[in-house]
This record gives C-alpha cells, structure tokens and sequence, in this order.
C-alpha cells in the first residue's frame, strides 16, 4: 500500500491579481517599499519576476504549491478577511488549514528567513486544525 500523497500548500499573497495592480505594486515595493505590504511578494519576488532561488525551493519540497492572491483565494475557496498574506494547507474535501499565519509571513525578513520557516513547518509535519469556513 502506497502512502498518499502530501496535502498540497496554497500560499497567498496579500495583494490582488492581474496586471494593473502587478504594476501597481512593482512600483511601491520599488519606490515606497516601506510601504509595501505583502512580504511573501517583497521576500520572493525581484524586478523581473519569482525568484530563482525560491522556484528551486519550491519545487523542491515534494508537494504540490499553489499561490494565489487575495481575490484569486476569494473566487476559488470562497475565502476572504483572513490576514494575509498566509500559508495554508488543503485539507479533506479541499477546506484550507491555516499552515504559515499572516503574523509568521510578515516576520520573515528575508528569503533565507521564509525558508527556514517552510522547513520548520515540514518538519512539524500537519497544519494546525484551524480550518477556514467559506464566507457565505
């Protein structure tokens, strides 16, 4: 018997889709990066798109990644109002458990300081039983 397969992560950025608003917030985290307010973008993102480093890493943890945006988590969870951004696990019947909470993102100061984090959560093994419900 096979073991099954690891519950795939959805990491979500605080900030919403498409191109107007990527544009937007490539120039404040640019310009005014003080005021820039996803750190998962800030940490993982560069100037011309996902970091290398970080798509390795990504890659590389056996588990299938999503990352979507706020309204992208909206559409497709019916999910809106949590902190963000945020990590979350996809549970049974496809509920999103809280993995990485807004307040663990935001601290993480550096690429090298998310990752330690994403390993320490692996190496913690379930996501906390913390389950979003659907906003009606």
């Amino acid at each position: 018997m096979t073991a099954p397969a690891p519950a795939p992560l959805v990491f979500v950025y605080n900030a919403d889709g498409g191109v107007l608003n990527g544009l937007k917030d490539l120039w404040v985290k640019t310009v005014r990066p003080e005021e820039y307010d996803c750190q998962l973008c800030a940490v993982t993102y560069g100037l011309t798109g996902m970091k290398r480093e970080w798509r390795d890493y990504v890659r590389g943890l056996g588990r299938d990644v999503r990352f979507l945006h706020r309204d992208e988590l909206r559409d497709q969870y019916g999910v809106e109002g949590v902190p963000l951004p945020a990590a979350f696990e996809v549970g049974p019947g496809g509920a999103l458990c809280e993995w990485i909470p807004a307040s663990e993102m935001r601290a993480a100061a550096s690429l090298a300081d998310l990752m330690r984090l994403v390993k320490a959560r692996l190496d913690q093994g379930k996501a906390e039983a913390f389950r979003l419900a659907p906003v009606p």
